[in-house]
């Protein structure tokens, strides 16, 4: 349990503070760019990582958004429930995941389609021979060509979505006081770690995609449909009175003052 509190602490301290909210999206901009340079200036060796079918890549970067899906839900709920004790406060703030899978399931689409409308189907990765009488990335897949378009960094955007809107519902935390006695405390201090991990676990995958895959113009969209879904949302919809809103604060609500007391 020391372990995890110590976890705990180390993450709420790096990723809490509201500097960190105003430097990640610059964050992940310089990580783009400075990786995509790495890999057109001074290529690294193959390693475990630049693997596509490596455990980190097929088991969580591929699942994103179902991971920050399935570890916000609980942590929203607790801590939104906890500081304001309304549940509508709480159904209004959870919709947060309805709005981001829906920005997932669009932004997806829009890539899919972009692909699919730039693209043409070849005999090898090679691109020396053209197949003009396959017209989908399926038919062209099934006959065992090589479909090439303009492929938007699915990865880029979702590491870069999911990575802020993770930190920016950890601000809640500023509110939240972690005492032993609550019933909720390892509940609370198990989502954290496991919240905080993820969030550095994208950024590290996100490097490795600028390191390793994908052309610089296909990075740069992809970030930037992930910053923009941030933006759009957090920076903009969620301030209006119709909207899911903000996580709370005690400038915002009159919050419970014996937070993890009982």
């Amino acid at each position: 349990m020391e372990y995890l509190e110590r976890c705990a602490w180390f993450l709420r301290t790096t990723l809490v503070p509201a500097v960190v909210r105003r430097c990640l999206p610059w964050a992940f901009l310089a990580l783009m760019l400075g990786g995509s340079l790495v890999k057109e200036f001074f290529p690294l060796p193959p390693s475990y990582f630049s693997n596509k079918r490596n455990v980190f890549n097929m088991y969580f970067v591929k699942v994103a958004w179902g991971w920050t899906f399935v570890l916000l839900l609980p942590f929203v709920a607790l801590t939104n429930y906890r500081l304001t004790g309304k549940a509508t406060v709480v159904l209004r703030r959870l919709c947060i995941l309805l709005v981001g899978t829906a920005i997932w399931y669009v932004s997806t689409a829009v890539f899919l389609h972009v692909e699919h409308y730039t693209g043409s189907c070849y005999k090898s990765p090679s691109l020396e021979s053209i197949r003009r009488e396959y017209h989908s990335k399926e038919e062209c897949g099934k006959a065992g060509g090589f479909w090439h378009g303009f492929d938007i960094s699915g990865h880029s955007f979702l590491l870069t979505y999911c990575g802020l809107v993770i930190v920016e519902e950890m601000a809640v935390l500023q509110e939240v006081k972690m005492d032993r006695s609550h019933n909720l405390y390892f509940a609370l201090t198990s989502l954290t770690v496991a919240l905080g991990c993820l969030v550095y676990m994208w950024l590290w995958m996100f490097l490795c995609t600028a390191v390793y895959f994908h052309d610089l113009s296909q990075k740069v969209f992809g970030t930037l449909f992930g910053l923009a879904g941030w933006y759009g949302t957090y920076r903009v919809w969620y301030l209006k009175p119709i909207s899911p809103g903000l996580p709370p604060h005690s400038s915002s609500l009159n919050l419970k003052q014996d937070s993890y007391k009982k």
